[in-house]
């Protein structure tokens, strides 16, 4: 008879998630230091950390409701984090910034309306949305990557891009969420009414 106990490791991928969210000290410590060689090892670990997370869930059916919500708080941390570190460094322009800090936190204010107003929410981020996620990252390694000293492609132009993109997820998100709050609490009131 095969054992139905669950595995034991089947939390290894959210206690990899946890070591993202820790890994923003050290990359803080390291921007603030001016030490964009070790900031950009320690992304390029998250980085890592991110996929295996993420391959471990998928692969052996270790996906969980905390997991999605552990790995966008991981992917949103980090990411606020360095943009306003190198903000405040004067190597990213505050306006973008701003940007990437206000589209977050329209998506969480979103999440936790949802939460209060209809119920349980499962984290379901759009191509786009994960498109917008990349590009910031890689963003944020040509920064470093030119802090450096080593040659990159043009800041401004790609500054363009993940301002575009933050844009155009951020209304994404709006547009599909309340859509299916508005459904989601239009059925709830034709339950009622019966």
């Amino acid at each position: 008879m095969p054992d139905s106990r669950p595995s034991p490791w089947r939390h290894l991928p959210n206690a990899i998630t946890v070591s993202r969210v820790v890994l923003v000290l050290p990359i803080g410590w390291a921007i603030l230091s001016r030490e964009p060689k070790s900031a950009l090892f320690l992304i390029a670990l998250a980085g890592f950390t991110d996929g295996l997370d993420g391959f471990l869930a998928r692969r052996f059916g270790w996906q969980s409701r905390l997991g999605g919500v552990l790995d966008a708080v991981a992917d949103k941390t980090l990411l606020i984090s360095c943009f306003v570190l190198l903000a405040v460094e004067g190597l990213v322009p505050w306006w973008l910034a701003g940007l990437v800090c206000g589209r977050d936190l329209v998506i969480a204010v979103g999440a936790l309306a949802w939460r209060l107003l209809i119920g349980v929410l499962r984290p379901e981020p759009s191509y786009l949305s994960k498109a917008c996620t990349l590009l910031q990252i890689l963003y944020l390694l040509a920064v470093l990557a030119a802090a450096a000293g080593w040659p990159v492609p043009p800041l401004v132009p790609l500054a363009g891009v993940v301002a575009a993109l933050c844009v155009a997820s951020g209304a994404d998100y709006v547009w599909r969420w309340s859509r299916r709050a508005r459904l989601a609490l239009s059925q709830r009131a034709d339950g009622g009414s019966r």
